[in-house]
């Protein structure tokens, strides 16, 4: 039997795996590892909390996750005229005593069986989006695209000197990068406008990763974007993870299948709910399963990380896949 490892690296490179790779089961994430991500204290249920960007963060009760506020108090940058004004980008900088205990952390990882990971959000799009709101931020990149193209590079620069510091010190063997691209039926620019803001800044960092001993690139777009899938494999995206069923993931299997594999297909907008049930669980696994077949396919819950709104929907998903790894393999 293939350790989990092995079992995901043969599945996306079109090799002989033994099950199907079972949603977040090869990414261990190692959270609190490092000192740059603890300057992050996101918002948890029912409260409210400012990030080091700046950008308050308030989690609803009963709602899925955090959103950052974008009324007129809360904005950070109100004029991107004057975004030098109000943008400070976090420290990356810290001593190596800091890093201590995450390094432990990581080398606690088996990394026979499971990859290393950082997890890196927001993202590069999500963090101009955040300090303006989506809708200043889409209306800037049209009207005002040279001062957005400066705020990108300030970003982009930061997320290279996380990068730096997380391979100095903690060497990951993944990186699991969160940045939403569209919403469920379309990305939120043309490919024409993505590839003139973001496509470079994305291959400088996701580059400097994987010249930097990550071996895993997994990109979180729990969104439509098919329409980037190009881009995702020149900037050197190894999995699109939260790919919903709008995507139509076995016809982006099939024609972009070796060059980048694809996780989701079971989209939480339709199994994640609080009248969830097991026939309806059982039902759509089975069917992405035997739709998208055995490569290039990891079957997963569209959500950014392990684990579900609803109690018990994760693990029933988790549960289905393996009764469909005994049936398929």
């Amino acid at each position: 039997m293939l350790t989990i490892r092995q079992n995901l690296l043969e599945t996306i490179h079109g090799g002989k795996p033994d099950r199907f790779v079972n949603q977040y089961e090869f990414l261990n994430m190692v959270f609190g590892a490092d000192p740059i991500g603890r300057q992050f204290n996101f918002a948890m249920p029912g409260s409210e909390a400012v990030i080091a960007w700046g950008v308050t963060y308030r989690w609803l009760e009963g709602q899925p996750g955090g959103f950052p506020v974008h009324d007129a108090e809360h904005k950070v940058i109100k004029d991107i005229r004057r975004w030098k004004e109000v943008v400070h980008p976090p420290k990356t900088i810290f001593p190596a005593a800091d890093w201590e205990a995450g390094q432990k952390m990581y080398e606690a990882v088996d990394r026979k069986e499971y990859f290393a990971t950082a997890m890196v959000a927001p993202g590069i799009f999500e963090n101009c989006h955040h300090m303006m709101g989506i809708d200043d931020c889409l209306l800037n990149l049209a009207e005002e695209p040279e001062l957005m193209h400066e705020l990108i590079r300030v970003v982009t620069d930061y997320e290279l000197g996380y990068a730096e510091q997380v391979c100095k010190y903690l060497k990951p063997d993944a990186v699991f990068h969160h940045d939403d691209w569209g919403s469920h039926i379309s990305s939120f620019m043309s490919p024409g406008m993505f590839d003139e803001f973001f496509l470079e800044p994305y291959k400088a960092v996701y580059g400097y990763y994987k010249s930097h001993g990550v071996e895993l690139i997994v990109h979180h777009s729990d969104s439509y974007a098919a329409n980037l899938v190009p881009e995702m494999i020149e900037m050197g995206i190894d999995v699109f993870q939260g790919c919903v069923d709008t995507n139509n993931v076995p016809e982006l299997i099939k024609k972009y299948g070796g060059k980048i594999s694809f996780m989701g297909d079971l989209n939480n907008g339709i199994l994640d709910k609080a009248d969830w049930s097991r026939e309806e669980v059982a039902a759509l696994v089975e069917k992405v399963c035997r739709t998208n077949g055995k490569h290039y396919f990891i079957p997963c819950l569209t959500a950014g990380g392990p684990g579900s709104t609803f109690p018990g929907v994760y693990e029933a998903v988790t549960e289905e896949i393996n009764r469909m790894s005994r049936e398929l393999f």
